[in-house]
């Protein structure tokens, strides 16, 4: 039974739908979109298949203008005809849908009769052109592949009279290609070959034409070479150059003029050390600067009739070492780059076997005639369902991103937890995704995204998700796709996102306990210090103050030794409790030692009247043993602007309030700079001067 074609029927009105299926049912296999959304998700599933669409115009959502437009975007509309179907009949409306690139244009109320009619003869119309446009590649591909054989057989010729299997041509090429194309991801220094790399490692099959005017008895000669027999081997070069320029037939042809230079200059070296020309660094052409270094490799790895093969690992070693001569250092850089996958396509390439770049350029041209089988796209459509049903017991929050129609996907089960509909317009412009994550958190996923690359290309991030009125961390993981391994070339990206609350909650909760002290709750010391270094990074016009306040219990140890550890802690935790009570939430406060604490405020203007607010707070006697600190105070940036330096100073004035009596507040001076320190790890001074300093005495007990 011949196979039907499939129409896709894209219509608001349900009974529009309907008239239209029963007009074409008897020839054709229906599909239906109520919306141009819903229009360009079947052309996703289906844009294979689909070989005519009946398009309305005035739609929610998406209207078919817009339809037309990301057909037109994508290039659909050059393979599948659109006939718009619509009461709207002015020529406004005609016009920008034939500029649209719509086929025919039928207006309502129609005849049946008319709209088979028309539906069959563009069909045909589409299915002959396609037809002669299918020919002519096939035509242009079969003389490009004629090309590449000649070229390949003549250089098989050449390599058979050199004792070898023919496999040295195949090798430089896929190995030219390969360091061309790292190449052009690596620098722009060579922008201009990117789009000649096929041309130019096609062209390196003939870099050794010219060994068909050496004897047979120097080519396969397995001991060493005479002073004579070496010169004759080395004017190869010339003698491949010479017969290419010396052809009657396209002597103009880029192909001609490449393969001559690779064939001269293939043998030279960056530093001069080559041969005929001693040409130095870019005197050399780029293409036999790359062709010689694939040489090099190729003839290293390979058993050659004078030679064993060498191992992979020991070729890398000789060549990045000088051992086979200078090479230009960022071809050099490249060969490292692509070391794994030249091992693996080397050691896989035999005349019986294809390579993954090879299956690559083979997928493209099959895509690009259309030459794809029904078992092919059959086997597609099964794995797109094992994916849909996956998808769905997974319970995962799956996506895909279109970058030419700016379309983003989500599962259907997405989809429904999220509120959403499964296909999403211009997604960062979309109000009600951003109410599930922040723009800001889309334009961090999406620059995340794009800095993958092809040897790296999973990356994942944590986002906060409003989910069914909750706020929970969710883990996205996505990787973008391309064309091939042309970082330039990208298609979109594909994604899920996991619910990874509980899993964050009990994170969190490990990095409070790692940065805490378990007794008071406060942070101890280095937690401290990395909570307070941002705020001291500051520019030439922040005006920032801060006061960084250092105090301990006096005469806490009497008290611990006399009525136990149980009661000192308990004098710690009242003390503790009483510091975070006297700061704001965004002040810093830790327990640094023992009965060591540290508090760290912002000031707007007097810091006497800050500091004693909250040295008074600390000061008051406990109902069950009076206690009093002693405190001393750094200012930022009056004191210090480095941390260090500033808990040092706090330090040092915390030293001076001891010396003075206890029970009160010193602030630094820099009369304070030789004294001893309670807390920081400083030399000591073999003298102490007597300063007078400023203080706060608190309340005796």
């Amino acid at each position: 039974m011949k196979d039907r074609n499939l129409a896709l029927i894209v219509d608001d009105s349900e009974l529009n739908r309907s008239m239209l299926a029963d007009i074409l049912s008897d020839e054709y296999d229906i599909i239906e979109a109520e919306n141009g959304l819903e229009a360009i998700s079947q052309f996703e599933k289906h844009q294979f298949d689909i070989s005519l669409v009946l398009l309305d115009i005035v739609m929610p959502e998406m209207d078919g203008f817009e339809v037309l437009a990301i057909m037109s975007k994508n290039k659909w509309i050059e393979r599948v005809p659109v006939i718009i179907i619509s009461a709207e009949s002015s020529s406004s409306y005609i016009d920008n849908a034939y500029d649209l690139g719509a086929t025919e244009f039928i207006s309502r109320p129609f005849d049946p009769k008319t709209v088979q009619r028309r539906a069959s003869n563009t069909v045909m119309l589409y299915s002959k052109q396609n037809m002669l446009e299918n020919m002519v590649t096939e035509q242009m591909l079969d003389k490009e592949k004629s090309n590449l054989i000649m070229v390949e057989l003549l250089s098989h010729i050449v390599e058979f009279r050199n004792g070898e299997s023919g496999m040295h041509v195949l090798n430089i090429r896929s190995i030219t290609k390969m360091l061309l194309t790292q190449l052009c991801r690596t620098s722009d220094r060579y922008a201009s070959i990117r789009s000649k790399i096929s041309l130019i490692a096609n062209a390196s099959s003939l870099h050794d034409i010219g060994k068909i005017s050496v004897p047979e008895h120097i080519l396969n000669n397995p001991g060493s070479l005479s002073a004579d027999e070496w010169v004759v081997m080395k004017a190869h070069s010339m003698a491949g150059a010479n017969i290419l320029e010396s052809t009657r037939y396209y002597p103009d042809e880029e192909l001609v003029r490449v393969a001559r230079d690779i064939c001269r200059w293939h043998h030279e070296r960056y530093d001069g050390g080559g041969y005929p020309d001693a040409l130095v660094g870019e005197q050399i052409p780029i293409e036999a600067q790359v062709v010689a270094l694939a040489d090099v490799y190729d003839a290293l790895t390979h058993k050659r009739v004078y030679k064993e093969a060498i191992s992979h690992e020991e070729s890398m070693r000789m060549i990045l070492n000088g051992e086979c001569g200078a090479f230009n250092p960022l071809l050099l850089q490249c060969l490292v780059d692509i070391a794994p996958q030249l091992k693996s396509e080397m050691d896989m390439k035999s005349l019986g076997r294809i390579t993954k770049e090879d299956m690559l350029d083979i997928t493209r041209s099959m895509m690009q005639t259309g030459d794809v089988s029904n078992r092919t796209l059959a086997l597609l459509e099964q794995e797109r369902t094992k994916y849909q049903f996956f998808a769905h017991l997974s319970q995962e929050i799956q996506f895909e991103y279109n970058v030419k129609t700016d379309l983003l996907m989500l599962s259907e089960w997405g989809a429904e937890m999220l509120g959403l509909s499964s296909i999403i317009p211009n997604p960062l412009g979309h109000v009600r995704l951003h109410q599930i994550i922040m723009r800001e958190d889309l334009l961090s996923l999406r620059d995340l995204i794009l800095s993958a690359t092809p040897d790296n290309p999973n990356v994942s991030s944590s986002y906060l998700l409003h989910v069914n009125n909750q706020k929970r961390w969710h883990k996205i993981l996505a990787r973008p796709l391309w064309l091939g391994n042309d970082e330039e070339a990208l298609t979109g990206f594909i994604g899920k996102c996991v619910d990874v609350h509980e899993e964050q909650l009990k994170l969190d909760s490990l990095v409070r306990q790692a940065s805490t002290d378990p007794l008071t709750g406060m942070f101890h010391r280095e937690a401290a210090r990395q909570a307070i270094l941002p705020q001291l990074e500051r520019d030439e016009h922040d005006e920032k103050r801060f006061a960084l306040m250092l105090f301990d219990l006096d005469q806490f140890k009497a008290a611990n030794d006399s009525y136990g550890h149980l009661f000192g802690d308990k004098i710690l935790k009242q003390m503790a409790l009483r510091v975070q009570r006297s700061v704001r939430e965004s002040d810093v406060t830790a327990r640094i030692g023992g009965d060591e604490f540290l508090v760290f405020i912002e000031y707007e203007e007097d810091p006497c009247a800050a500091c004693k607010r909250v040295f008074e707070s600390l000061a008051s006697s406990s109902d069950e043993y009076p206690m009093t600190v002693s405190m001393g105070v750094a200012l930022f940036p009056a004191h210090a602007t480095r941390y260090d330096d500033l808990f040092h100073r706090a330090d040092q004035a915390l030293y001076a309030a001891k010396q003075l009596g206890r029970d009160r507040c010193c602030f630094y001076e820099d009369s304070m700079a030789g004294l001893l320190s309670v807390l920081s790890e400083i030399c000591r001074q073999d003298q102490e001067p007597e300063p007078e300093l400023e203080t706060l005495e608190g309340p005796r007990g």
